[in-house]
């Protein structure tokens, strides 16, 4: 059943262009983005010379997904800081861009502290400026190796639930360099297991409704020559049934503390099939995306999204400069239809049967084995004290 429909084995290891970058032209510091509104069309950059811009490519999707978003969080505080605006009024609006994802605000908090402790230090400005910038290369570096030791720890728990390999994953929506420092999250196991040979099949829920598997995860997955096959999300029942699925994984945006889980909307669905046929529901995350102060999944503030991004289809080289994402499509609904749009889901810790972070994994899912694997993680690194929580 799978094979017939796959995609053959083409393409580089790597997006041609990285997700962000810092760059320092002699007009001034900027923020440069691959803009994931307009792949896999188009490879094209977008320049940020200041926060307001970064924000607008934050909410537009431009650039996206929990890791990198705490990463240009941080370069947004950065970028602030040295081109002399106000650093507390471009972090609060960097930090509320995306509600949903903890990362956004671990980054700009992580930037903030090492700006002001240069302040109280008595040092000049621009040598705050310059430390909030080497804040924002920490975090960046450090999301890196988080995605090499998550991929290792992945493909170790894979080969522990599902030995003799062969491995047939699905993955939603998009969680590979395209939304990290590294190789991503979930996409760089499913990686992983491909360069071991592991991998049979990567499932790939095209993601409803700005396709971000369809145009994100594919690209990805070609260049890296892995075999994948898109479904729509309403399919992946049937491929449960049909017993094509070995194993699910997905990212995180954020987890509360008693191991409940929000990710793209279409996560709990498949959470909830997965359960029905034990099959394994596995989530990959840094543990930047932990959230402690959120005790529970009930808690966590889910981000709605615009109703146009259902009632339009929107193409990638249908987007306009300066255009809302899905802001320029073609009408599938009548006139004046009402669209429930929910950004994210949330699954409860019950039904998920692993979370992969860089420091360790945590099976089954508990409150007590989160706070063990916080412990222990990078958080004490952060400037605020808790890697988490402001001061």
């Amino acid at each position: 059943m799978a094979d017939p429909y796959g995609v053959p084995l083409a393409g580089a290891e790597a997006p041609a262009i990285p997700a962000l970058r810092w760059e320092e032209p002699p007009e001034g510091p900027v923020v440069v983005l691959l803009d994931q509104t307009r792949l896999p069309a188009e490879e094209t950059e977008l320049v940020c010379t200041d926060v307001p811009a970064l924000v607008h490519a934050i909410r537009t999707l431009a650039v996206r997904g929990a890791p990198l978003l705490g990463i240009a969080g941080a370069y947004g505080v950065a970028l602030a800081a040295a081109r002399g605006f106000d650093v507390a009024d471009a972090a609060a609006s960097l930090a509320y861009a995306r509600p949903t994802a903890v990362n956004l605000a671990y980054g700009v908090r992580r930037a903030v502290a090492a700006y002001d402790e240069a302040l109280a230090a008595g040092r000049p400005p621009e040598k705050a400026a310059a430390a909030a910038l080497a804040e924002a290369k920490a975090v960046h570096a450090e999301d890196a190796r988080a995605s090499a030791r998550m991929a290792e720890n992945g493909l170790r728990l894979l080969s522990e639930l599902l030995p003799g390999g062969g491995h047939r994953i699905l993955t939603h929506c998009n969680t590979g360099a395209l939304v990290s420092g590294g190789e991503g999250t979930a996409f760089a196991v499913a990686l992983a297991a491909h360069r071991a040979g592991e991998l049979r099949r990567l499932w790939v829920d095209e993601t409803r409704p700005l396709l971000q598997g369809g145009r994100l995860t594919a690209y990805e997955a070609a260049r890296a020559g892995m075999a994948y096959t898109v479904l729509p999300d309403g399919a992946a029942g049937s491929l449960f049934a049909a017993g094509e699925v070995d194993a699910v994984l997905i990212g995180a945006d954020r987890i509360a503390a008693d191991g409940a889980v929000a990710n793209k909307v279409g996560s709990y669905p498949l959470a909830v099939l997965a359960r029905y046929h034990h099959v394994p529901f596995v989530v990959v995350a840094p543990t930047t995306t932990l959230d402690p102060e959120t005790e529970e999944g009930a808690l966590i503030e889910v981000e709605q999204r615009a109703g146009h991004e259902v009632t339009e289809i929107s193409l990638p080289h249908m987007f306009a400069p300066g255009a809302e994402a899905g802001g320029v499509g073609v009408p599938v609904t009548p006139p004046g239809a009402q669209a429930y749009n929910p950004a994210f889901d949330v699954t409860p810790a019950e039904l998920v049967t692993a979370i992969v972070t860089e420091a360790g994994v945590v099976s089954p899912v508990t409150r007590d084995g989160l706070a063990g694997v916080c412990s222990t993680s990078r958080f004490g690194k952060s400037r605020s004290g808790n890697g988490m929580m402001a001061e």
